[in-house]
């Protein structure tokens, strides 16, 4: 809109969010959901399952935060902050043990307070076990409401964490199967319904009988979830969120003036469908529309009248997907708008969906396609069985004549921390491209003046590059943060990127370069005991399984149920001395169950073989030989069990594929046995 868009209301928040979700303290400015509120609280607090859907944008994140959230009294229910499964944090990842992703993602957003090294191990149910049990006036436990937002995220990588996937959802189950008051809430796209199916199936169904246990006078009790879609507002529920918002700010609408933005907003959701669909108006595009108009008009006027709207509203849609599609040019072709106009223009110009599997070869990326969901030029539809996407708003495709400084203006305003909270933002929806240009701009931008900034953007660059599999790039990035974070006088914080570092090194076949930097680590942070449990895996690989195991004696001894601890004792034990480590390989594994690392299955697989359970350890070997197949600690263990079993020309081959192994490679002292083996 040029100029004319800039005055004081520029600068301060407006009522309106545009395409920012609704938060909890939003909620006296969120309207025009109450009846779905109300709906949803409901079914939440009296269902098992309850599977919210609805388009991208649509809303289901300001529903949940500003519309649900507030109607929980927290004397009846015990509900926990809404829950995600990705997340993106300058915390190094590199100094977070072997976890899921997305188990880790969750309860990092439960719980954010807490460092997600100390989260690593946990399961989902006893996270929930471990929280303060609340109860009402009588005593009786309180029910317990979690929501998981964006459910659509566990499907993005396809095939590439399934075993994640699984387990996730497989924690889940348990939760819910382990508290009858566990109330669960999924929120996601509709393109990805379907996807959710079998693992749905499993929740909904935690608390029926197994249907061959039934006797024949016995009924299968019925399923506890319901679905519930989330449409787009019709006129009255458009005109109240139209209208709330501005309520005791000194600005009103004329009469017929909020009427004619929704009416035109209702032509340009059906104008855009290719097919017809029940009226309504979208809430991205009345929210888009709001804030044009708040911060449009002369800080004088009072009241927004029809002509206001005809000289800004109808034109906002267009200007706003116009700032964004130069935005991401921006971000993503340097500047290059046409590029991607074209692009959209070739693919979408029939302004028909396009199933994802066209699009997948189009040259545009992955990522691309997903920032395009997200910022609402592509919508993700359904109607095409395997999906597909379509354009949210037509008129994009028109030939932009407007001037992209106003974009650059915007960028230009953020602040070095607000850069890093966008970068944080791309790192967790994957983007790390985009997570690295945001990083580099606030390391230049608090070019000796911020140590705590400079510190967490080298950081999150080493995050990334660790994400990539650049090790030296990633020590690089955590060894500039330490030194910022010590010169800032940040101990704790030096010891995470220490033990990021030592983690690598571990990772590059260098022990005794982790030794040092773990012991160093443990120097400042001397009671973290996801550190000193990295320290005894350092001191196993660099050939001493005596001195490893002391340190898990004592991190035992501190906290006898940590479960790293117990897995990674469990796993030395088993392939050291007789019959008496083998017992207490199995003591300690079996306390750490279930037991989902390879490794972890494997050292089970040969404790049990050293306990004369041979025939038990070779059914769990070849399960954890399914999922693992270049890890030298691994395929010594599974050697020895065949050697146990009498089958000598298994456990040869198996040996000769542990010598060869680099991910990772056989400590030293477990170099010799293998050789052995193979000799056979």
């Amino acid at each position: 809109m040029g100029n004319s868009g800039m005055n004081g209301r520029q600068e301060t928040p407006g009522p309106y969010r545009g395409l920012r979700a609704f938060r909890t303290e939003d909620r006296d400015r969120f309207f025009g959901r109450d009846e779905e509120a109300h709906e949803i609280r409901k079914l939440w607090q009296s269902q098992r399952l309850t599977v919210l859907y609805g388009a991208s944008g649509i809303g289901k994140t300001s529903l949940l935060e500003a519309g649900v959230m507030p109607l929980l009294s927290p004397h009846k229910v015990d509900v926990l902050p809404l829950g995600r499964v990705s997340y993106g944090s300058a915390f190094p990842r590199a100094a977070i043990p072997l976890h899921n992703p997305y188990v880790l993602a969750l309860l990092v957003s439960w719980s954010p307070q807490i460092p997600p090294n100390r989260r690593a191990d946990m399961t989902i149910s006893e996270f929930l076990r471990a929280r303060p049990v609340k109860r009402d006036a009588y005593g009786d436990p309180l029910p317990t409401l979690v929501a998981i937002d964006q459910v659509e995220e566990l499907f993005a990588s396809g095939r590439q964490r399934q075993l994640h996937r699984d387990w996730f959802f497989d924690q889940l189950a348990d939760a819910l199967r382990a508290d009858q008051g566990l109330r669960l809430l999924l929120s996601i796209r509709t393109d990805r319904l379907m996807d959710l199916l079998p693992y749905e199936w499993e929740l909904g169904n935690v608390d029926r009988p197994d249907l061959t246990d039934l006797t024949d006078e016995q009924e299968p009790t019925g399923t506890e979830w319901e679905r519930v879609p989330l449409e787009a507002l019709g006129f009255d529920s458009a005109l109240e969120a139209l209208r709330g918002p501005i309520e005791g700010t000194g600005l009103t609408f004329a009469e017929g003036a909020a009427e004619q933005v929704v009416h035109d907003l209702i032509r340009v959701r059906t104008r855009t469908e290719s097919r017809q669909l029940v009226q309504g108006v979208e809430p991205a595009h009345l929210q888009v529309v709001g804030e044009s108009l708040w911060r449009s008009l002369p800080p004088e006027t009072t009241v927004i009248t029809r002509r206001d709207v005809h000289q800004h509203a109808e034109r906002a849609l267009s200007e706003h997907y116009d700032r964004e599609i130069k935005q991401i040019a921006a971000e993503r072709f340097d500047g290059d708008d046409r590029r991607l106009r074209t692009w959209l223009r070739l693919t979408f110009g029939d302004r028909k969906p396009v199933r994802r599997g066209a699009i997948k070869t189009a040259g545009i990326g992955r990522t691309v396609i997903a920032l395009l969901v997200k910022r609402r030029i592509l919508s993700a539809d359904q109607r095409m069985g395997e999906g597909s996407y379509a354009l949210a708003y037509d008129r994009l495709l028109q030939s932009s004549q407007h001037d992209i400084g106003r974009v650059d203006a915007t960028r230009r305003r953020l602040r070095p921390e607000d850069l890093l909270r966008e970068a944080e933002g791309a790192l967790g929806e994957g983007d790390l491209l985009q997570a690295t240009k945001l990083a580099e701009e606030a390391l230049v931008r608090s070019e000796g003046n911020d140590l705590h900034v400079r510190a967490q953007a080298e950081s999150l660059l080493g995050n990334v590059a660790y994400e990539h599999g650049e090790v030296e790039k990633a020590l690089a990035h955590y060894s500039a943060a330490a030194k910022s974070y010590e010169t800032g006088g940040a101990p704790a914080a030096v010891g995470l990127m220490l033990m990021a570092m030592g983690r690598l090194r571990l990772a590059q076949g260098s022990p005794a370069e982790a030794v040092r930097d773990l012991r160093a680590a443990m120097m400042r942070v001397p009671t973290d005991l996801t550190i000193q449990t990295e320290l005894a895996w350092a001191l196993w690989y660099g050939g001493h399984p005596d001195a490893a195991v002391g340190v898990l004696n004592g991190v035992l001894d501190k906290e006898g149920n940590n479960v790293g601890a117990l897995l990674g004792r469990g796993q030395m034990l088993a392939g050291m001395g007789g019959r008496d480590e083998a017992e207490a390989a199995l003591r300690d594994l079996e306390r750490a169950e279930p037991l989902r690392w390879p490794f972890a299955k494997v050292a089970h697989a040969l404790a049990l073989a050293r306990t004369d359970r041979v025939d038990e350890a070779q059914q769990e070997m070849v399960e954890a030989l399914a999922e693992a197949v270049d890890h030298g600690p691994l395929l010594l263990y599974a050697a020895r069990v065949e050697h146990l079993a009498g089958k000598f020309t298994s456990a040869t081959g198996l040996a000769r594929r542990a010598i060869s192994a680099k991910e990772p490679a056989l400590p030293g002292h477990l170099a010799r046995p293998a050789r052995e083996l193979a000799a056979l």
